[in-house]
């Protein structure tokens, strides 16, 4: 059995939407924030030690952080075809993207939102022009964050692009940006995760 923690319009949402795409049953615990009247039960903790969403359990295992989530559920179920196997020559970038969403743009956006200044190297993610550039760049020379084909990076690269260019509009627009979020939009896995609530 697959489960699945989710909370709307969170960082969960790109998780619902690989959800969609993999095409396997799942089962939704949901948690609302707009909603909510009280934080996550303590023992959501069991699962998730910071109570943050997304998590998965999978067959009685936990897995957490949506570059281990989708990492594990692309190799789990194969047959969709979102991940390069081991040796495609893809494989590499493939899992760097999925930890650079979490580990480099993800923290440039809050830093960003947040006014906070630092020094490049005094902290591991780096300065958010340099991760401008090098999403700008990547999506300039070829359509996908790996080539020419999608993977499930780019359902996380995808969420964190348009996220930075239309909702909270810190990204600079770019034709090339732009058409990567336009390419998505015809994902059908995508149309479905909004329409079941994303």
């Amino acid at each position: 059995m697959l489960k699945f923690y989710h909370a709307p319009m969170s960082r969960s949402s790109s998780v619902m939407w690989l959800m969609e795409e993999l095409g396997v049953p799942y089962e939704i615990e949901l948690y609302d924030f707009q909603k909510a009247t009280a934080p996550p039960p303590e023992s959501y903790r069991a699962i998730q030690p910071n109570k943050k969403f997304p998590a998965i359990v999978h067959d009685g295992v936990a897995i957490t952080e949506r570059a281990a989530i989708t990492t594990y559920l692309c190799d789990a179920f194969p047959r969709a075809g979102l991940a390069p196997p081991i040796g495609d020559p893809r494989r590499g970038p493939y899992l760097s993207w999925l930890v650079y969403c979490d580990s480099v743009i993800d923290p440039c956006f809050v830093a960003r939102m947040h006014g906070w200044t630092y020094e490049a190297r005094a902290v591991g993610f780096g300065l958010f022009d340099d991760m401008v550039g090098h999403v700008t760049r990547t999506l300039t020379r070829q359509p996908y964050a790996t080539g020419d084909t999608f993977t499930a990076a780019d359902i996380q690269l995808g969420s964190a692009v348009q996220w930075g260019l239309d909702a909270v509009k810190i990204l600079p627009e770019s034709p090339a940006l732009r058409a990567y979020v336009d390419r998505l939009q015809d994902r059908p896995g995508l149309k479905s995760a909004v329409a079941k609530g994303m």
